[in-house]
């Protein structure tokens, strides 16, 4: 079993009464269904089980911690007269399964569905003379179309009537999003230690963040074509921490990948160095993007806010 190299700042004042932030650093696997090699995952499939870990980095918790949650969604617009058109449609195509019962009642079915879609759709516009007013917007529109004339059959009824089509807005859910973390750390070396260490924390992240050359597939780099491909970099799993438990309060973290690392080597606004070159102060700045999205049943049997 390999050693797991660990890694902290500040180096003498982390204990087992001290809140913090623990990085781990976890070489990537690909999600696959062990049944069919299926390559797309299940949801909520990747979990943070520490398999893997090769690095461990100990910070403080930053001055400014937060998370945000978020959905998209959409707006959707379906006014009543192609809602009875597109229900028809549907009523037809499910009345197509009749045919399995001969091609007599298949007709019978498929006939009766259009005749009363067309109805509802009659009836939707306003009768015989709305429906006609409706062909009569959409022929207009089409044909001013083919003059160059850039109109719609909604402007048309604007401009003609003062009236608009219900449009029947219903905001809709359209899927999860990926969170995004920031942490700032400003680092202040007090000793030779401590600036090991820092030199050590950042070497980590920047090493750990970059993709990795040559493919998984050893075969293939034996044969010299291992420059060919890129792997995907370590991943990071991120857990608040007071002393030797899990923060009982803030939010958890699912596996992300390290977007960005940003090291500003004059902290203070001036170049100043200790007699070995190291920085008298540094502000380092780290992204992270989750790997999948938070569901539901992630809350289940978490302390705290949860995700």
């Amino acid at each position: 079993m390999s050693t797991i190299e660990s890694y902290r700042y500040p180096y003498t004042m982390l204990t087992e009464q001290t809140d913090y932030l623990q990085i781990d650093v976890v070489d990537y696997v690909p999600i696959k269904n062990p049944d069919n090699n299926n390559i797309v995952s299940s949801p909520g499939s990747r979990r943070n089980k520490g398999k893997n870990k090769s690095k461990t980095i100990l910070l403080p918790i930053p001055s400014n911690i937060s998370d945000t949650n978020a959905a998209r969604y959409g707006s959707s617009e379906l006014n009543s007269i192609a809602g009875a058109a597109i229900g028809g449609i549907m009523d037809t195509m499910v009345a197509g399964r009749s045919f399995t019962g001969g091609m007599d009642a298949g007709t019978k079915a498929v006939l009766d569905a259009g005749a009363g879609s067309f109805v509802d759709t009659m009836k939707t516009a306003g009768g015989v003379a709305g429906f006609q007013g409706f062909l009569t917007r959409q022929l207009a529109a089409t044909t001013a179309g083919m003059l160059g004339a850039n109109i719609t059959p909604g402007q048309l009824l604007a401009r003609t009537t003062g009236e608009i089509l219900n449009p029947n807005m219903e905001l809709l859910f359209n899927g999860p999003t990926l969170r995004s973390f920031r942490f700032s750390f400003k680092m202040t070396p007090r000793n030779d230690t401590e600036a090991g260490e820092i030199k050590k924390i950042i070497r980590c992240l920047k090493q750990s963040m970059a993709p990795k050359v040559g493919s998984s597939n050893q075969a293939i780099n034996d044969a010299g074509g291992g420059n060919t491909f890129l792997r995907t970099p370590n991943v990071f799993e991120l857990r608040y921490r007071q002393g030797v438990e899990e923060h009982q309060f803030l939010n958890k973290f699912k596996q992300c990948f390290l977007e960005n690392i940003s090291v500003n080597y004059t902290a203070d606004g001036v170049y100043s160095t200790y007699g070995d070159g190291t920085p008298v102060s540094m502000i380092m700045d780290l992204s992270f993007k989750e790997i999948e999205p938070v569901y539901d049943d992630d809350y289940q049997n978490q302390s705290g806010v949860g995700y």
